[in-house]
């Protein structure tokens, strides 16, 4: 299979897993320098080393907010790294082969840092920062009033009927869309006593819901501290202007120049993250924007495939390439 055009999606919260990146590590030299370039930046801030974390784990602390997120993000980008080095290729030889990158939630700022709006160093600061602030977020005194934060997935809901869920069952709790993943596949974020009444509200309304194992009421108003840190964070942050498409959560349409949006100045890439925190992922509607103004090869970095799956949902014209471990190709599969 040969390719000229290349769209990388990369994975948020809740993909990782305990050994993500164990193989593209002892394979691919390029990807074992990222972890090791990782390890020297933030040493033991989150209590272990963050290779020794992602390959050994322990899940349960692998699994908490201030660790997934910058495990994740490393991860995601010592594949990018082991997969170029497969190919042949650097980072600046792609030049416009590398059409668009996009990334869920989390996932942006790998995809920003692929596009070269942001270094890796910067990048890494960034997340670990953002996964600290959200975990504390959920253990501030508003999100506890409520019962604490939590989030809820309704199964088989439109994105109206989603609406009409929050609507019937807020009252004065905090309760809103959180993540429009797919078509059928919302997830609702706010106070635990709302998204309970919610789950009541969507019963009866003939639709599924469960609850989701999370720390806090992500993309919500409840993430408003959060927010602020960030953004004083994203303020000492030297951004540049994206060298591809890269689509922005919170208006599913690209930051740069694409399509004839003159998005892409640093205060417009620093608003757009500082609002992810508090916003709706709109990681559906961007899909489809991808899919109607874009031609290229769809590639999902490590870990996991969760972004191939629910591309089946968005548009299941478009297959996805998942790289969760290096695999051989019998021939390059970027042909420049």
């Amino acid at each position: 299979m040969t390719v000229s055009q290349l769209i990388v999606l990369c994975p948020g919260q809740g993909s990782q897993v305990v050994g993500m990146g164990k193989a593209w590590s002892e394979k691919c030299p390029a990807a074992a320098a990222i972890f090791d370039k990782a390890d020297k930046q933030l040493g033991m801030r989150l209590g272990v080393g963050l290779k020794d974390l992602c390959i050994e784990g322990p899940v349960e602390r692998l699994n908490q907010t201030d660790a997934s997120q910058p495990a994740i993000f490393v991860a995601s980008m010592a594949c990018w790294a082991g997969w170029l080095q497969q190919q042949g290729l650097t980072a600046s030889d792609l030049g416009s082969n590398l059409v668009a990158t996009a990334g869920l939630s989390l996932g942006e700022y790998t995809a920003l840092t692929i596009a070269g709006a942001i270094s890796f160093e910067d990048g890494l600061e960034l997340v670990t920062l953002r996964g600290r602030a959200m975990q504390e977020a959920a253990q501030s005194p508003e999100a506890l009033a409520g019962g604490g934060g939590t989030m809820l997935a309704l199964i088989g809901a439109t994105d109206e009927q989603a609406g009409e869920v929050c609507d019937k069952a807020r009252e004065k709790d905090v309760l809103v869309g959180a993540n429009f993943n797919a078509p059928g596949q919302v997830v609702l974020s706010g106070h635990k006593v709302a998204c309970e009444r919610a789950a009541k509200v969507a019963e009866a309304m003939g639709l599924r819901s469960a609850m989701l194992a999370v720390a806090g009421a992500f993309h919500s108003p409840l993430m408003a501290p959060a927010a602020q840190r960030l953004g004083e964070a994203l303020a000492q942050t030297t951004m540049r202007v994206p060298r591809c498409v890269v689509m922005a959560n919170v208006s599913a349409r690209p930051y740069g120049k694409a399509g004839g949006i003159q998005d892409h100045d640093e205060s417009s890439m620093r608003k757009h993250l500082f609002e992810q925190l508090t916003s709706p992922v709109r990681w559906s509607q961007s899909c489809q924007w991808m899919a109607g103004n874009l031609q290229g090869e769809y590639h999902e970095l490590a870990p996991g495939k969760t972004l191939m799956g629910l591309m089946r949902r968005i548009d299941k014209s478009i297959k996805v390439v998942t790289h969760d471990e290096p695999v051989e190709p019998d021939e390059p599969v970027v042909a420049l």
